[in-house]
């Protein structure tokens, strides 16, 4: 059984870092440790520890205003480690328009803007599945 999990998180000023409204990078790999953390209560009924991310490719911009979808999944299960691959994608964005800041429209084809792979960590006692 392939185990998956996926948030929708709306992008906020808050969440802006730099000129433009531009969101930091961190902000999704946070969203990334979100889902990996449901992963692992789902493997294996604990938070576990997130050791270390072996890729993330950040491929597109990601504003205040945008709406991200943060997907996640096991694929692989080691004797205490977890192998995740994780994927966000942009799929509402603000238009732009400087007459109606507040416009926004849905995206016909969702816009990939991080992948990323990595490994945690559940200590077999620890474990309740």
């Amino acid at each position: 059984m392939e185990t998956t999990s996926f948030i929708r998180v709306r992008m906020s000023e808050h969440d802006a870092h730099y000129a433009g409204g531009l969101v930091d990078g961190a902000r999704i790999l946070n969203l990334f440790g979100d889902v990996a953390t449901e992963l692992l209560i789902k493997q294996d009924g604990d938070e576990g520890l997130f050791v270390a991310y072996d890729s993330v490719e950040f491929l597109g911009p990601v504003h205040a205003g945008d709406y991200i979808e943060a997907f996640g999944k096991i694929t692989k299960v080691g004797n205490t480690s977890r192998r995740m691959e994780f994927t966000a994608q942009k799929v509402i964005q603000l238009t732009g328009d400087k007459n109606q800041p507040s416009a926004a429209e849905v995206l016909q084809e969702p816009i990939v803007v991080v992948r990323a792979s990595g490994t945690c960590v559940v200590p077999k006692d620890k474990q309740r599945k």
